[in-house]
C-alpha cells in the first residue's frame, strides 16, 4: 500500500496474443504460451518488488484478462479488486487518463492496448525511463510510476514520479 497522498499507477499493456485463428474477432484473441509465461512473470515480478495493486481496470478483451489472470498467480499481499472496463479497449490516452480518474484506491494496475497505452505510458512521468523500446511499448512491458496526490481526480500528465519499467518476453 503506498502512503496518504501518494497515488501508484502500475501500466501494463497486455501479454503476447494468439494469432493462430485469423477469424477470431480482435476482442476475442486469447494469449499465446508465451504470453501466458510473460504475464506470469509478471506478476512474480511485481509481488517480488512490494508492487500490489489494490484495484485492476482491466480492457474487456480475453487477451487483458487472460494476461490479469496470470499476474494474480503471484503471491500478492492482498486481492485487488477488478474492474473489467469496456473503455479501455483500444483507448485513446486520454480515455485512459478519465477511466484512472475513477480509481479508489492508492495503488492501481491498468492493463490495455497499444497505441494507446504507448501513448499514455509516455505522457505520465516527468522523465521517461531511458530503456529504448518504452516508446513502442512491448507486450508485457510495465511501467510503475508515483503521483503525489491525494486521489486520482487530481492526477496529471507530466507529473508521475518514474518508480519502474520492465519488458518480459515470456520466450524462457
Amino acid at each position: 500500500m503506498t502512503p496518504l497522498g501518494h497515488c501508484r499507477l502500475i501500466l501494463t499493456r497486455h501479454a503476447k496474443s494468439d494469432w493462430d485463428d485469423p477469424t477470431l474477432p480482435d476482442h476475442d484473441r486469447p494469449l499465446n504460451g508465451r504470453g501466458r509465461r510473460s504475464a506470469r512473470a509478471l506478476g512474480d515480478w511485481l509481488a517480488s518488488r512490494g508492487y500490489d495493486p489494490e484495484e485492476v481496470l482491466c480492457s474487456s478483451a480475453l487477451r487483458t484478462r487472460q494476461t490479469w489472470d496470470c499476474v494474480a498467480q503471484a503471491v500478492f499481499e492482498t486481492r485487488p479488486d477488478l474492474r473489467i472496463e469496456p473503455a479501455l479497449y483500444h483507448a485513446a490516452p486520454e480515455t485512459m487518463l478519465q477511466v484512472l480518474k475513477t480509481a479508489t484506491v492508492p495503488t492501481v494496475m491498468m492493463i490495455g492496448h497499444n497505441p494507446g497505452i504507448a501513448a499514455f505510458a509516455a505522457m505520465l512521468p516527468a522523465r521517461p525511463p531511458l530503456d529504448p523500446q518504452f516508446r513502442s511499448y512491448p507486450t508485457a512491458a510495465t511501467l510503475v510510476v508515483d503521483f503525489q496526490a491525494d486521489s486520482w481526480a487530481e492526477v496529471e500528465p507530466g507529473q508521475g514520479s518514474l518508480r519502474d519499467f520492465v519488458r518480459l518476453d515470456g520466450r524462457s
